[in-house]
């Protein structure tokens, strides 16, 4: 056994590696779509994987038990022929890949020679699953074991989530009809700052460019909607933009500023900063505005001091970074752009950003007060920061620096403890600040240290806040579920020829009715075109429910039956329960994978029987 289990090792470290290194590190595997084929062999590899190692770890499989160990490997071998095709087909594989696949085919051939006969041995004994135990060897496959298992559960669950509908099919993006002749470059579009940014320019009207590194992630999110380009030397210099924001960079709060991480924050900033004051320069007639981000930390660790876009930088790294940045964007003033260079404080929102994180701790009881409490906290709404850039790049007189914070900074004590009385759970610990110093080096300054800063130019040139207190924001954000989070007035867009869909929506139809609710019923199998400015097309309201409220937001799924079940007598507990982020999560996975699949197909049988009917009548 020993030679046969030394193999096995080898086998499970060269996976490892070729799994980690060509699927997780090179490919990225898990969040490309198209590779959502792949993963599943993956998924069902890794999970015969984990039954094998355990299998060999503690017991010996007599018997017919022995053939189950055959079956599993022989399943095994094909998915791996699979797997073999599928990749050839669908990506370009390195040497080094191709080799490994080499080795691994070799060795796995090399394990069935010694096992045949190990099998045959227990084949032709009674039948039993008998305990064995080979020292370290079995502590090792159960460790195995335990990690293809949840290498398994991970690539099944990137398996569901690719084979979900795009994004922009499950939150749909309004267009507004009469486009605005107004063209608008974005960069870091696919964050989360840049989706509602192109959501509200587009909803005026604007065509879109967006340039990102991931072409599959933008189509996913924006669809037909936008321009996508991956580089900018794609752009002709006869093309016409208008205006360009600048938002890439990678997220700043995340791992220690080593000397590497560092240089990489730099470089994604620099980088597309310089490539698009270069694409100002070679275009034939530039565009009128470039609107770049940056970030309160260019004023560094100023204690209470009151700081607005005259303050100056300091000599660490958030503020030279930031400097830099700025420094970069500016060269396109003597281009005659009109340079806005926009310093970002905390940006608050559901579905990015600091806040999901700040108030997970919170939800679960464990919210906590970094340090003193006393450093200072400078946020602002997203919706605040989207009209705020809608207003820089529509303001001729505004350019330079503008700080995109809220007028009523509060201290980190003060923050915490709304945040806790918004989401009503209490606050008792505390984080020493010494402990992210010495963590986190000099990016614990993000936590510990802050900045006292006061949006002066923006109230200067007249841009009023939506939410200047962070109670309101906060509210709005987490106050209230975000499935129930449209108005009132609402219309539901439902597949009328599906039977089951019919008759679910004629209940809640009569509900409301006698509860005088305010909202229709629209069978979209006759209204097929209801949804077009949306550009959602018969195929997609045949496959799910959508809900439209009054101010032009439009929610689908579980979001759409959740916003629906709130307003229909009865059904209110329910909304709440699929409110609840996990069961939601569940409530999501199992609409997309199950209900609408099985709904679909129900229709389509529906609809072929009469004519296989009269295929037999026929005959």
């Amino acid at each position: 056994m020993t030679l046969l289990f030394t193999l096995i090792v080898v086998q499970a470290l060269l996976g490892g590696f070729d799994n980690l290194w060509h699927h997780e590190i090179t490919e990225r595997l898990p969040h490309r779509r198209a590779a959502a084929g792949e993963l599943a062999l993956h998924a069902a590899r890794e999970f015969l994987y984990a039954y094998l190692f355990f299998a060999f770890a503690w017991y010996e499989w007599h018997g017919a038990w022995a053939a189950l160990i055959a079956i599993v490997f022989a399943v095994e071998v094909v998915i791996t022929l699979a797997d073999f095709i599928v990749e050839d087909q669908t990506r370009h594989l390195p040497k080094l890949e191709r080799v490994l696949h080499t080795l691994l085919a070799m060795n796995v051939g090399a394990v069935l020679i010694i096992l045949a006969p190990i099998l045959i041995q227990w084949w032709s004994a009674p039948t039993a699953v008998l305990p064995a135990e080979y020292g370290a060897i079995s502590w090792v496959f159960t460790v195995f074991s335990a990690g293809v298992l949840a290498w398994s559960i991970r690539n099944a669950l990137a398996v569901l989530h690719h084979r979900r509908p795009p994004e922009w099919v499950r939150s749909p993006l309004k267009v507004l009809a009469t486009p605005s002749g107004r063209t608008v470059l974005i960069t870091g579009a696919t964050g989360f700052i840049g989706g509602h940014l192109v959501r509200r320019l587009l909803a005026r009207g604007d065509a879109i460019i967006v340039l990102t590194r991931d072409a599959e992630r933008a189509l996913d999110r924006f669809g037909p909607h936008v321009t996508i380009i991956t580089d900018l030397k794609a752009l002709p210099n006869s093309s016409r933009i208008d205006a360009i924001v600048n938002l890439a960079g990678e997220r700043i709060l995340a791992l220690p500023w080593t000397k590497g991480r560092r240089s990489d924050l730099l470089r994604s900033r620099l980088g597309t900063t310089r490539a698009v004051t270069d694409l100002c320069a070679r275009l034939d007639r530039p565009p009128r505005v470039l609107l770049s981000a940056s970030a309160i930390g260019y004023y560094g660790v100023r204690g209470d001091d009151v700081l607005d876009e005259r303050a100056a930088p300091q000599a660490i790294f958030q503020s030279q970074l930031c400097q830099q940045w700025e420094a970069a964007a500016r060269a396109a003033d003597d281009l005659g752009v009109r340079v806005v260079t926009l310093r970002l404080g905390l940006v608050l929102a559901r579905d990015g950003g600091a806040l999901p994180s700040m108030a997970l701790p919170v939800q679960l009881g464990l919210g906590a007060v970094i340090g003193s409490g006393r450093q200072w906290v400078s946020w602002i709404h997203i919706d605040d920061v989207v009209r705020l850039i809608e207003f820089a790049l529509g303001n001729l007189a505004l350019r330079g620096a503008v700080n995109a914070v809220a007028p009523t900074p509060l201290s980190h004590d003060e923050f915490q403890r709304e945040l806790a009385r918004t989401l009503r759970m209490p606050l008792w610990l505390r984080i020493p600040a010494w402990i992210l110093r010495n963590t986190l080096g000099e990016m614990a300054q993000l936590l510990v240290d802050g900045q006292r800063v006061v949006p002066h130019r923006a109230a200067t040139a007249g841009f009023v806040f939506q939410y200047s207190e962070s109670g309101a924001a906060l509210r709005q954000l987490l106050g209230i579920s975000p499935l129930r989070s449209v108005l009132r007035r609402q219309s539901v867009y439902y597949n009328g020829a599906c039977p089951v869909c019919r008759t679910e929506m004629n209940h809640y139809a009569r509900r409301c009715e006698a509860a005088a609710a305010p909202v229709t019923f629209i069978d979209s199998s006759i209204q097929y075109d209801a949804l077009v400015e949306y550009g959602l097309r018969p195929e997609h309201l045949r496959r799910r429910v959508y809900l439209k409220s009054a101010n032009g937001q439009v929610l689908s799924g579980v979001a759409a039956l959740a916003s629906l079940w709130a307003q229909t007598p009865g059904y209110v507990w329910l909304s709440k329960l699929v409110s609840l982020p996990l069961l939601r999560s569940v409530a999501e996975a199992l609409y997309d994978h199950i209900a609408v699949p099985a709904l679909v197909a129900l229709e389509r049988w529906r609809r072929a029987e009469p004519a296989h009917h009269g295929r037999i009548l026929g005959s």
